[in-house]
């Protein structure tokens, strides 16, 4: 296996949860230079830059809003991109695999794309004007008890809960659905993507192989981004695809990202090809 992490890929995809309760400790320092060397070197299959930025917020001299989503800790990491297009997949899948990281190393984080005082937080790292600034991540060490808030939260969202494998991956058209047998060597990269996190536990990911080619669709909420300038679902599609590509990696599967190859198979009005994976 082509091990990414000191812990194999499938193992810390299945421990990764959403924390928003934090003991007070700040990151060691060994902990915190491990994170910021594995951002540095951080990169997409978009050819995107993505730029992060780490934010320790006692040193702002304020306190910084979540609507008292997190508790526990002062430390964040945010990430902003020029709007270009696949802006927002190349900052989901650089911001998850940063976040797989971290919890490889037992580290908590969780995806906020609007519980959070985004101007606020814009200001305190310094965001330039005009670059797109749809998430942050509070990081730290998860507390073994969790907030009311936290339990709330994830029951709201049914954090527990994934879609089974016949809503999202499909053979050759979308009316037939793809078996886990027929996926072959690609099961486990599916079912990474099965198990990814989500706005709103949405999952807004469907998968349709044709001969060696996995195209990946975004299953569009009706009006859910309208309260944001920007399809703030594509974040998802980009997770979704850091999951499989890192998977794929993990088991020595060839293949790679080409853009603008959609097949042609209808779809559902709300589906809308993003991108497609081809194996060797």
């Amino acid at each position: 296996m082509n091990r990414i992490f000191e812990k194999p890929v499938e193992e810390v995809i299945e421990k990764r949860k959403s924390v928003r309760t934090y003991v007070e400790n700040p990151l060691t320092p060994v902990d915190k230079v491990a994170i910021e060397a594995f951002m540095d070197s951080l990169s997409n299959p978009f050819a995107v830059e993505v730029k992060f930025f780490f934010l320790e917020a006692e040193e702002t001299g304020k306190s910084l809003g979540t609507y008292g989503v997190i508790k526990g800790t002062a430390h964040y990491i945010g990430a902003a991109v020029k709007e270009v297009p696949y802006a927002l997949e190349a900052l989901g899948y650089e911001m998850e695999k940063l976040m797989l990281f971290a919890a490889s190393r037992n580290i908590g984080t969780c995806w906020l794309g609007g519980t959070f005082k985004r101007g606020d937080f814009r200001k305190a790292m310094a965001i330039e004007e005009g670059m797109l600034f749809p998430a942050i991540t509070p990081i730290g060490y998860p507390r073994e008890t969790r907030s009311m808030t936290d339990h709330l939260v994830r029951f709201i969202a049914k954090g527990n809960q994934r879609k089974p494998w016949p809503e999202l991956f499909f053979r050759e058209e979308f009316s037939r659905p793809l078996s886990r047998e027929e996926a072959g060597v690609y099961e486990m990269p599916l079912e990474m993507v099965r198990l990814a996190p989500s706005a709103s536990n949405k999952q807004p990911w469907r998968v349709l192989k044709k001969g060696d080619a996995f195209h990946f669709y975004e299953a569009r909420s009706v009006g859910y981004s309208d309260a944001f300038p920007y399809d703030i679902q594509r974040l998802d599609l980009g997770i979704a695809l850091c999951h499989f590509h890192l998977a794929a990696v993990e088991r020595n599967l060839s293949g790679g990202m080409i853009l603008g190859h959609a097949p042609d198979t209808a779809g559902p009005d709300h589906y809308e090809y993003r991108f497609s994976w081809i194996s060797d």
